[in-house]
């Protein structure tokens, strides 16, 4: 019997839709990102027949590397995922091409036209074609020049710029670096990269709040306390102290990954499922936000760096012991906020944020406090209610589950909390796709909804800036705080919680 009999989730799995004909270009081929993330993530496409036969990819960097070279490369880069599935590799490879440019160099943007048109006849993609700039975000202006003034921009209907994050580095970088892309193509051929929101439960926050009547008419002030969005790593900085030092878990993960989940999060129902729609409404969220207490940043935030930790058998080193950190760095690898919403639906309510490096579990998650019965009927009997929660798990179980209070036996009315549980990976039978399968698939078919627009960007920025400038001119009203190394962070972030009895969520 078919697994699609015995399990009815599993019907309709995987009839998606099918990429048109095209050429996706990736600039920075030789690099990490196109190794781990890209490559393995068209490889599961080409698996799950999502490419068309009419498909190639044009890796493009400095390194003269010949087509077959790289192909090498990407077999030995994805040897894992190959297993023993090397025919399958064999002819997904036939479509990878290689081509050594160097974006401020005219000759070398000749030959890319040259290679692209050649690409075109033997491969029939139409001229239709996605440019990802897998390159370092200093060079995102200029590699958008360079490939504007070689005329790949022009058409609106066949060509696509996918830009990773971080666009920017705050709100007056990210302003100029969208007039520069703008100037070179159309805002609808621009497609800002998220990952996170490649994710399949932030993308079900939409399906479960506006296809479910039990959700949407309690997702507001009236019956939500407070909202906590959490992105924890157990791992440190590894090999990115070069990048981190000059980020920060701010801009490296709030500004982006984070603010874009609280937007899906709180956005309004929109008028209909357009990309457009979507995306008027989550900027209209970013918007109306603010940090909760303006006139005195600094205490909606509480900044930690990790130091060292583990145990004798596996000791782990501070952030300041990294190579490539400053041993008195004060980057931090750890910032909880807390934020307000200022509209109808979330005044009042204080959402609050953390993410942090080094941290006790790896997890992603969105929790809904609602909130508590306006009367204990229990509590003379011995019963201790306690708040209903709704859990969506991001990562990296990805699902959700919802907690509430039930009797337990015995002849007393006692009460304790359980929960209901939805896995994806359990219900459906298969793990759900790595965020960047999706995004990819969405770029190349031309989608936008979950990718950000220029003002959306801009409005996230806005809102941090705040912190950025006093980070920036006067940093002992945030100071650092030192925690130790798989632990949940700082014991300061408990703080910010601390004025609405609250304490962060411990899974």
């Amino acid at each position: 019997m078919s697994s699609t009999i015995t399990n009815p989730l599993r019907v309709g799995l995987r009839q998606e839709r099918v990429i048109t004909p095209q050429c996706l270009v990736i600039f920075g081929a030789s690099g990490d990102l196109t190794q781990r993330k890209l490559v393995p993530a068209l490889f599961e496409l080409f698996k799950q027949r999502r490419l068309p036969s009419e498909f190639a990819l044009l890796g493009c960097a400095r390194r003269p590397w010949s087509d077959e070279e790289f192909r090498i490369r990407m077999k030995e880069a994805l040897s894992k995922q190959i297993g023993n599935e090397n025919k399958i590799w064999e002819q997904f490879s036939s479509f990878l091409f290689y081509e050594p440019v160097d974006l401020q160099q005219q000759n070398d943007l000749l030959k890319l036209s040259e290679r692209l048109e050649k690409i075109d006849r033997s491969n029939a993609t139409h001229s239709n074609r996605t440019f990802y700039l897998s390159v370092s975000p200093k060079f995102y202006g200029s590699a958008c020049r360079a490939i504007h003034s070689a005329g790949l921009l022009n058409d609106p209907k066949r060509s696509r710029l996918v830009i990773e994050k971080p666009f920017g580095k705050d709100y007056g970088s990210a302003q100029s670096l969208n007039q520069v892309v703008q100037n070179c193509a159309q805002e609808n051929q621009i497609f800002r990269i998220d990952h996170y929101l490649g994710k399949e439960t932030v993308q079900n926050i939409l399906v479960l709040r506006f296809a479910n009547t039990i959700f949407e008419p309690i997702w507001n002030r009236n019956y939500i306390s407070s909202v906590q969005i959490t992105a924890a790593e157990t791992v440190g900085v590894e090999d990115r102290a070069g990048y981190y030092e000059g980020s920060g878990a701010l801009r490296d993960m709030v500004q982006n990954h984070l603010t874009q989940m609280l937007a899906i999060t709180a956005m309004e129902p929109p008028g209909h499922f357009d990309p457009e729609a979507i995306r008027n409404e989550k900027a209209k969220v970013l918007q109306a936000a603010r940090l909760a207490d303006e006139l005195n940043p600094w205490t909606c935030c509480v900044r930690g760096q990790y130091g060292p930790g583990g145990s004798k058998e596996s000791p782990l080193i501070g952030y300041q012991q990294e190579d490539g950190v400053s041993s008195s760095s004060t980057t931090e690898t750890y910032v909880a906020l807390k934020l307000f919403i200022d509209n109808w639906r979330w005044q009042g309510v204080p959402f609050f944020i953390r993410t942090g490096k080094r941290l006790a579990k790896r997890l992603s998650e969105i929790v809904l406090t609602f909130r508590e019965a306006p009367v204990h009927l229990f509590d003379a009997v011995g019963g201790s209610p306690t708040s209903n929660q709704l859990i969506l798990r991001i990562q990296p179980d990805e699902g959700a589950e919802f907690r509430y209070d039930v009797k337990s036996p015995g002849s007393g009315m006692r009460s304790r909390p359980i929960e209901m549980e939805f896995s994806y990976d359990q219900s459906f039978g298969e793990p759900s796709d790595e965020g960047y399968v999706r995004l990819l698939a969405d770029a190349m078919l031309g989608d936008p909804t979950l990718f950000t627009r220029s003002d959306e960007v801009e409005a996230a920025w806005r809102l941090y800036t705040p912190l950025l400038e006093l980070i920036e001119d006067d940093p002992q009203k945030l100071p650092i705080y030192p925690y130790e190394s798989r632990t949940w962070g700082p014991a300061a972030a408990d703080s910010l919680l601390a004025k609405n009895n609250l304490l962060w969520r411990r899974p």
